[in-house]
């Protein structure tokens, strides 16, 4: 099990990783910027925009916090960014329906973090 503050210090932009809620709601996110003190990140789903404190890995909105860093085998991550793509963009007509691959890549990711959290 990796370290959980070297773990959090690790993520760069680009990288996925999972946080927990309050309210115990799975947040699968996209680091979109880090700095000295914060890492910033939009979930994948919602496009929710959040600060994570980087020493800790507590979210200023809700305490929620980075409970797995574990990297995604690429297919996943692959399918995960196309959805976050979808989204942002809005351009998709259908974006409320899920691709296959989107299907897949949710239904592993919610075992995979699961296994894999940081202690």
């Amino acid at each position: 099990m990796p370290d959980r503050d070297m773990a959090i210090r690790n993520l760069a932009t680009g990288d996925i990783f999972h946080a927990d809620g309050a309210n115990r709601a799975s947040l699968i996110c996209l680091v979109t910027s880090v700095t000295e003190t914060t890492v910033q990140a939009r979930t994948l789903t919602t496009q929710l925009c959040l600060s994570f404190n980087r020493q800790t890995g507590t979210a200023a909105w809700d305490s929620g916090t980075i409970d797995s860093t574990a990297p995604l085998p690429v297919a996943v991550a692959d399918a995960l960014l196309g959805l976050d793509r979808r989204y942002r963009l809005g351009t998709d007509p259908d974006r409320a329906r899920l691709l296959d691959a989107e299907k897949r890549a949710l239904s592993f990711v919610y075992h995979f973090y699961r296994e894999n959290r940081l202690d």
